[in-house]
């Protein structure tokens, strides 16, 4: 079914998911009812406010009128709700850039990296001003900057935005790109701040207004727990209710504490009669005990003074009592109302009409906790994927932008009545601060800190290679931490299927609890309720009554009891064949739980879903007519949806699906030529057909073959693909299915490592650093997702030729031996690329920064040969030489402290700052770029190249995990040769290959062996590769043994080696960790200030740090002037003068004369030098600023 993936990726980017949520957040006049209109028309500048998308000014501030402004779109009188036709009342620009002199210009992405700005779109807002009810003529106001996600609708590289008078053909708009600075596969969806590429994490969390039970261990006891993260608008309240041991129910609330009984807090909603209390709550009758023990608890006069609860009044003055006691009447009034409107459950909404609806939902939480403990229903598994949700770019944004816009409101309603006061005319545009929204944005973008506490939501896009940056903007990263040790939740849980890629998870502290999406998938947008609702009760879903006899199916949607239905099943095959037939939305998913006879639908935002076909009566609805469709490109991946071939399906529906994970199994050969046929090999001729058996057709010599269905009468659905369980990184490794999975998970984990070609315009990129692999090569062992990730135009590695042996002991542990004649023709050759950057920057004061040769008088110039590669204009020539320490650009700041001692007449002395090569590096200065930043100083970004030869200690890697780094680089003469005379580029231990069980590296050297012979690219993709037979039988074909081994000569000796040597061709990736970056001595060099002693890491030419373990082997030898020598003498050693009167034993200092006195004795005869360590000194100091005196005993004056 490969011709339904290449469809899907016709149609969709790499990363479309990120892009879409964007689009839907971004309000455009095509998209009126955006998030961001929502967030303007729900606006509540303070709690008290009734109405929505309104400020009211305080009367008491406007000399009695009534002033309100209306930012929201207008609602109607009666029902209060908005026109979803309605136009956008905010609007977001295309981006622009307000240059120092106040010109603005257009900004495309290229030019937001090199001149480090923000890609930011202004936002308009229309305000209304209603004076006494009197409406008066909207203004339109600028609010502030959004930050725009590249390649979405308001990015100026997006197609629409591109077209000028016709439309684009795609070559056009590849040309275009190109114009604009762009590469043309690169995939957009992340965001440009401050000259830095960050994305956006998609974040992993429960769904809300979801009752979840599972049991609390506590005290050794188990007690039941629900548990309802409920969640309106950005606030989020977490809702518990727990059985206690005497099976009294208690809930837990937000913003109160301590715990409330929980027939108190239903008679507070309002439920005043115990029984709708008890028929609210009990479904079975073993609960009733439970109820009335409760009920009675309640009227219980010493527990609830003065005598029980039993009405609402009581309830709330119990309330009262608990949770503002002794405070004015109308305070504790406010704080109950506060705490059951607001802070208890607010998905439900936060008005008193709302009270009733709380009261039933409380109640079947409680029902929930029973059923637990009485054994009818499970624990919630929390992993399960069907209680996930994701959050998105857009999901995240709209987090955000919503307590800046509410920020900046509040802000705005205070200026304005500051204002009125002074008798200003209302102007809201003079009145408005859009730099508060702006700054707020680009703060939390900037730092990864966003609303809610999270940190490390944005992140630094990765450009080592394109793989590495398609899957970092594919990552999805749980909101655990990772100190913790959540077994549970590393677990690949089995509704990831499809969903997540089961291989690509980093090493380490973060297993588990980072993951990557698989290859297609779909994050759910959302469908109104409301129409849910209506649909469900055309179909006969009727609400429940508390007498009825309790029959009938629960319907639930989003987790709300909506109702129930006598015919559950029949509902559920109703609703899916509306949705296959194109009736109801796709985003509707459905399922219906036998066990529990409830019927669960779906229809909100952030469910993972992946695509299936559908089987109706062990027959597909896909027919050849479909397949030929594909082809021919006359239909797309939404007819498919709307003819009902295939649906995208979420965890829980998928619990109600039996899914085929192949229609048929494709025959060992074929019966008419006798090749060895993998699946591609065959065209399946008749799907949907009513036979029991699928004709198929050989792709070699046109024979059919018939081969029996395994599809059944009970399977509903069968997989698009099996490779799509994998993701990105996961898909690049061939035959995965042959390989150990720890070592597809390494292989992966290292394919984003890789040196390559990580983008076609890294010539005029500004990165920090960058890396470029300097004849990077398509791999002879494809696989089908590389097509899909551009990987055959942006490759990372090359095609060695390896032979499997030891030689000499110079490959043992995972080294490995390189042929030095293939190093010195290109193999592994890659450049560094570092970025460096200097700005002239103005301080307060008028003073500035200036490129220049620093003159000599200027306070820490250097020699004047520093200077000599820097032109008159203090910048560097390009293709100079330079090496650690070199200046790159000579640059003068003005004095740090203006409290120096000068007369009025001399200058204040300036200082040297320039830019210097970091210390270890060298290489070319590649370019230089001069502009302006933003503020109008200048910019200069030099950009230095080193190759990078491979050398002993870099490190390589097959796509299967198996890395290693160069032990030996052996002259060709010396490697050992075949009858042919071909010498291998590399050499590998065969101790490396049996027990890590990575079959596939195998099979990828035998595949790539005949790739090579027959000119011809190899398909390995999983589950759909090239048949090992087939490789095997081509090898033989073209001379070989089907073994794939070769008699070899040793290169020294030329002596026949004894063994035959297994040979064969495979893609080898040279990944970042090169010895140059790493390699790091010193013997003296800088010192921390505080401490005196060494400095620390390579960056800083820091020390080797002499540990605790290094001293121990001293001791162990019994070296003591070796530990002194290393642990005083050469780190912080000082010489100390010491009082030696017998009650002092402070330290003594040297006055201005030179003469040696004891401050606090003013003994000045008895002084004695003592060697210590500048630390103890340090602490000496420490204690004495605490009061506490640390006196020095000298021993000898004992």
């Amino acid at each position: 079914m490969r011709d339904l993936i290449d469809l899907y990726f016709k149609e969709s980017s790499i990363v479309n998911h990120h892009i879409s949520s964007y689009n839907d957040f971004l309000s455009t006049l095509d998209n009126p009812n955006s998030r961001m209109q929502k967030i303007v028309d729900n606006l509540r500048v303070s709690a008290d406010d009734t109405e929505r998308g309104i400020i009211s000014l305080d009367p008491n501030r406007t000399d009695g009128r009534v002033i309100k402004i209306r930012v929201g779109r207008k609602r109607d009188e009666k029902t209060g709700m908005i026109d979803p036709q309605a136009r956008p009342t905010i609007r977001v620009g295309l981006p622009v850039v307000r240059e120092a002199n106040g010109a603005t210009h257009s900004l495309t992405p290229m030019e937001a990296r090199l001149r480090n700005l923000n890609y930011l779109a202004p936002i308009e807002l229309d305000f209304t001003i209603i004076e006494d009810g009197i409406e008066k003529e909207p203004e339109r106001v600028h609010l502030g900057d959004l930050p725009i996600m590249l390649r979405s609708k308001r990015c100026t590289l997006h197609r629409d935005n591109m077209e000028d008078e016709r439309e684009l053909t795609d070559e056009d708009y590849r040309r275009k790109l190109m114009e604009a600075g762009e590469d043309p596969a690169d995939p957009g969806g992340y965001f440009i701040i401050g000259g830095t590429e960050r994305v956006l994490i998609t974040l992993e969390d429960l769904a809300p207004n979801r009752v979840m039970v599972e049991f609390n261990e506590r005290y050794g006891t188990q007690l039941e727990v629900a548990k309802v993260f409920s969640q309106k608008e950005g606030y989020r309240a977490l809702t518990l209710v727990e059985k206690k041991k005497d099976s009294i129910l208690m809930v837990t609330v937000p913003a109160a504490s301590g715990q409330i009984p929980l027939v108190a807090l239903m008679k507070a909603l309002g439920m005043e009669n115990d029984k709708d209390i008890y028929d609210a709550i009990v479904s079975v009758p073993e609960m009733a005990n439970i109820v009335y023990a409760n009920i009675e608890e309640c009227h219980d006069k010493k527990l609830y003074p003065p005598n029980g609860i039993f009405t609402t009044e009581d309830a709330i003055t119990y309330l009262e009592r608990k949770f503002a006691t002794g405070q004015a009447k109308e305070y504790r009034e406010k704080k109950v109302e506060s705490i059951i409107d607001r802070s208890l459950l607010p998905h439900l909404g936060d008005t008193k009409e709302d009270r009733i609806k709380k009261a039933h939902f409380l109640g079947r939480i409680a029902r929930n906790v029973l059923e637990l403990s009485i054994g009818m229903r499970k624990e919630d598994d929390k992993d399960h994927y069907a209680n996930k949700r994701l959050k998105l770019s857009g999901d995240l944004m709209e987090d955000l932008f919503r307590v800046a816009f509410t920020n900046v409101m509040k802000d705005l309603k205070y200026q304005l009545e500051k204002n009125f006061a002074r008798k200003k005319e209302l102007r809201v545009s003079s009145s408005i601060r859009p730099d508060l929204l702006t700054h707020r944005l680009l703060h939390a973008l900037a730092t990864g800190n966003w609303v809610g506490g999270r940190a490390g939501v944005s992140q630094l896009l990765d450009r080592t290679s394109n793989v590495s940056t398609l899957s970092h903007l594919r990552r999805v990263t749980s909101s655990l931490t990772r100190s913790q040790p959540h077994f549970e939740a590393r677990d690949l849980h089995p509704t990831q299927w499809g969903r997540l890629c089961p291989n690509e998870t980093p090493e380490g502290q973060n297993c588990g609890l980072v993951k990557n999406a698989a290859l297609i998938i779909d994050v759910s947008e959302g469908f109104r309720e409301e129409d849910v609702h209506w649909i469900l009760r055309d179909r006969g879903v009727t609400e429940v009554r508390a007498d009825d006899v309790r029959s009938g199916a629960k319907v639930y949607v989003n987790g709300d009891l909506i109702g129930q239905i006598d015919n559950p099943k029949l509902l559920v095959s109703e609703i899916r064949a509306g949705r296959r037939q194109g009736l109801l939305s796709t985003e509707i998913n459905i399922r219906y739980d036998d066990e529990m006879n409830e019927v669960i639908i779906n229809c909100d935002e952030g469910r993972l879903r992946r695509p299936v076909l559908i089987v109706q009566e062990g027959r597909t609805i896909l027919t050849r007519k479909h397949i030929e469709e594909v082809r021919e490109g006359r239909i797309n991946w939404s007819d498919l949806l709307r003819e009902g071939v295939m649906e995208w399906i979420d965890a829980e529906e998928e619990e109600d699906a039996y899914i085929a994970v192949e229609p048929y199994e494709t025959p060992e050969r074929c019966p008419h030529c006798k090749k060895a046929l993998p699946p591609t090999d065959v065209d399946w001729m008749n799907p949907g057909a009513e036979s029991a058996d699928a004709v198929l057709l050989c792709k070699n010599c046109g024979g059919e073959m018939t081969t029996p269905l395994l599809l059944e009468p009970e399977h509903t659905h069968l997989e698009v693909d099996p490779m799509c369980i994998l993701g990105v990184a996961a898909a690049m490794v061939p035959y995965p299915e042959h390989d150990s999975s720890p070592r597809v998970t390494m292989g992966s984990g290292m394919a984003k490592q890789s040196l390559g070609l990580s983008c076609t315009n890294y010539r005029r990129r500004p990165d920090t650093r960058g890396h470029l692999l300097h004849y990077p090569q398509k791999p002879l062992v494809q696989t089908k997702p590389m097509e899909f990730i551009s990987f055959n135009e942006r490759p990372a590695g090359q095609n060695f030729v390896v032979a499997v042996l030891s030689y000499y002991g110079y490959n043992m542990e995972d080294a490995l031996v390189l042929n030095k004649a293939s190093v010195e023709r290109g193999l592994g050759r890659s450049t560094f690329l570092r970025t460096y950057r200097a700005e002239e920057r103005r301080y307060p004061g008028g003073q500035e920064d200036h490129f220049e040769i620093p003159s000599p008088d200027v306070r820490g110039a250097r020699a004047d040969l520093a200077y000599a590669n820097l032109g008159e204009d203090g910048l560097i020539s390009p293709e100079a030489w330079v090496s650690g320490g070199d200046v790159l650009v000579g640059k003068t700041s003005p004095p740090r402290f203006l409290e120096e001692e000068t007369d009025f007449l001399t200058p204040k002395k300036r200082r040297e700052t320039s830019v210097t090569i970091r210390p270890g590096e060298s290489g070319y200065v590649d370019s230089v770029m001069l502009t302006e930043s933003e503020n109008g100083s200048r910019l200069v970004k030099v950009k230095v190249r080193d190759e990078r030869i491979p050398e002993l200690g870099d490190k390589f890697a097959s796509r299967h995990g198996q890395k290693g780094v160069i032990g030996l680089i052996v002259p060709q003469e010396d490697m050992p040769f075949t009858v042919d005379g071909v010498t291998p580029d590399l050499v590998i231990n065969p101790h490396a290959i049996p027990s890590r069980m990575t079959v596939a590296h195998v099979l990828e050297m035998i595949g790539g062996k005949v790739g090579s012979m027959e000119a011809r690219a190899i398909d390995g993709t999983s589950f759909s590769g090239e048949k090992e037979e087939a490789l095997r039988e081509a090898l033989v074909q073209n001379g070989f043994h089907h073994t794939g081994k070769e008699v070899m000569y040793d290169g020294r000796s030329g002596k026949k080696i004894e063994a035959n040597i297994f040979t064969g061709v495979i893609y080898y990736q040279k990944l970042h960790h090169m010895v140059a970056g790493k390699m790091h001595v010193r013997s003296r060099g800088p010192v921390q200030i505080l401490t005196r002693q060494p400095t620390e890491g390579r960056s800083r030419q820091g020390g080797l740090r002499f540990g605790e373990m290094e001293r121990d082997c001293l001791i162990g030898h019994g070296a003591a002037m070796v530990i002194k020598d290393r642990l005083l003498d050469e780190s912080d050693g000082t010489y100390l003068h010491v009082c030696g009167q017998p009650n002092c034993g402070h330290i003594a200092m040297m006055d201005r004369r030179g003469a040696i006195r004891c401050p606090v004795c003013g003994n000045n005869a008895n002084v004695h030098l003592v060697q210590t360590s500048y630390a103890f000194k340090l602490l000496l100091d420490e204690l004495l600023s605490l009061g506490v005196v640390m006196r020095l005993q000298l021993e000898d004056l004992r």
